[in-house]
């Protein structure tokens, strides 16, 4: 059982992939469609289309030592790369009751048949797909090869996956449109427009036997995807509020000493030369990724590293100036929405009603998540009761032994272990292979043919698929993901996380939302 599966499932239930797709489609003819532009005037009209924003923008985006940025100059910059991003959420309101619908029919036939629905895909969908033969991939490539610009034995394989890629995709859409044909469903209105109140939320866009489909729902559903725009869009505007902090400041100090910003950054930015022993040691660590030797790169070595030190020094420049003047911001971070999220016959430690709940979606093959689980090993011990630790899991695809790992570690739950088993799973990372699982086993006295045998027959699959599509739905896309209360959090340490758990618990009295440095 394998993410795969959940992917299949998005196939079928003809989701656009450029708007909800976690993982994009190979393609090899890198065949490229320009994004459609937006004017000035269509801009606010796109805004208010996708219902996206988190908070109206102040018409004063920072003051520097008294001069203003307003938020006008920011959006000429980023308007287009916010209107591309905001059109994502658009364009995928209009396809969620199409989604939502086959999700449903999806469940229902596997409910009726007694198969999980991946199970249920294997047999409709991947079973009945025949995998492409190399004469396939040949004549693809022949047919594609003024666009493809590789040598055919470069791009075999992903040829192959690309055109598998499709036929399931072909499959599965015969597959949704079966189960249409033999369900009651009746579609009763479009859900282009978000509701605006809870009149609007109640409306029934579908019904499926009966059972309805409302408004509110699918924008539920929107929830994660919405959020991923607006942090990217608060992203964009902050690094371009921060580049035009950073110009004033030049001319202001430039203008102070009564000199041209590049006489300033002559005086001022002193980058350290870049020796034959730093360009050897770039050499070395990145020789696999460099076409050539170190005596014919070395020249083009060294600039880039000249650069690279030129933009530190900058920085360094940068954030005196910074550190000494007044600033302030007036542009805030979304917060996340709170999502619901099943802890039922989850792993969990500390107290059931404790104020704070903290579930964290893991990998075992994730050296982040390592990382993280002593921030939390530790947050658990400082906070008693106050806390409560949920574990989810969400092998990544690109971690090979991360999904038998998170069964095995159900297999230990099976037996009680569950949380020494995991911990000596983050302590060997690099050895996560069925054999070294089973040997994990035996080290904290498990019982053996009990845990063999619900490995190896597959048992725990399903509990981790469950936690995978329930990630995959939250918008997950690495490890380690944490929810606070339900809102997702990002913390890069322990007083990250601390500061968080200290906010709910005492939260803070709000005397501005303004930022200041002086």
């Amino acid at each position: 059982m394998s993410r795969t599966i959940y992917a299949l499932a998005v196939l079928m239930i003809a989701l656009v992939a450029v708007v909800r797709s976690q993982t994009p489609t190979a393609n090899p003819t890198n065949t490229t469609i320009a994004p459609v532009k937006q004017t000035a005037g269509q801009s606010n009209s796109l805004i208010e289309d996708c219902a996206c924003e988190s908070q109206h923008l102040p018409e004063t985006a920072a003051i520097v030592n008294g001069v203003k940025i307003t938020s006008s100059d920011i959006q000429k910059t980023t308007r287009d790369d916010v209107s591309e991003l905001q059109r994502k959420v658009i364009d995928a309101r209009k396809h969620e009751l199409e989604l939502t619908i086959n999700s449903r029919l999806l469940a229902m036939e596997a409910k009726k048949r007694g198969l999980s629905t991946a199970k249920l895909l294997e047999q409709e969908v991947v079973a009945k797909v025949k995998p492409p033969t190399p004469a396939e991939a040949q004549a693809f490539y022949d047919q594609n090869k003024a666009r493809i610009k590789e040598e055919f034995k470069d791009v075999a394989e992903e040829i192959t996956a690309y055109l598998l890629d499709q036929r399931q995709r072909l499959e599965a859409k015969k597959f949704a449109d079966r189960l249409r044909e033999a369900s009651e469903t009746k579609v009763l209105a479009t859900a282009a427009t978000p509701p605006t109140n809870q009149a609007e939320r109640a409306r029934v866009l579908a019904t499926i036997k009966g059972e309805p489909i409302t408004s509110g729902e699918l924008e539920d559903s929107l929830k994660a995807l919405i959020f991923d725009v607006q942090e990217q869009v608060y992203k964009l505007r902050k690094n371009e509020l921060d580049l035009t902090i950073n110009d004033t400041l030049l001319t202001q100090e430039a203008q102070r000493r009564k000199i041209t910003t590049n006489a300033l950054l002559d005086a001022e930015v002193k980058p350290q030369p870049i020796t034959d022993e730093q360009a050897r040691a770039f050499y070395e660590a990145n020789k696999e990724r460099v076409s050539g030797d170190f005596v014919q790169t070395k020249d083009a070595i060294r600039q880039y590293l000249e650069q690279v030190e030129l933009r530190r020094a900058e920085r360094v420049f940068v954030e005196k100036l910074r550190a000494a003047a007044s600033i302030q911001i007036f542009l805030i971070a979304p917060e996340s929405p709170v999502f619901s999220i099943s802890t039922t016959d989850q792993p969990s430690l500390g107290n059931a009603n404790a104020p704070v709940t903290i579930i964290a979606f893991t990998d075992y093959q994730c050296p982040s998540c390592a990382a993280m689980d002593q921030n939390l090993e530790r947050l658990m011990k400082e906070y008693g009761d106050k806390v409560r630790l949920v574990a989810r899991d969400f092998p990544l695809n690109q971690h090979t032994e991360a999904l038998k790992a998170a069964e095995a570690a159900e297999a230990a739950r099976e037996q009680g272990r569950y949380w020494e088993y995991v911990q000596v799973l983050l302590r060997n990372q690099s050895a996560l292979g069925v054999d070294k699982l089973k040997s994990y086993a035996t080290e904290i006295g498990l019982d053996r043919t009990r845990f063999d045998t619900g490995l190896d027959s597959g048992k725990f699959a399903e509990l981790v698929q469950r936690d995978v599509d329930e990630g995959m739905k939250l918008g997950l896309k690495a490890t380690p993901t944490l929810f606070l209360n339900g809102r997702r959090i990002s913390v890069k340490s322990y007083e990250d996380l601390k500061a968080r758990v200290d906010a709910v618990l005492s939260p803070p009295q709000v005397t501005s939302s303004v930022h200041i440095w002086q």
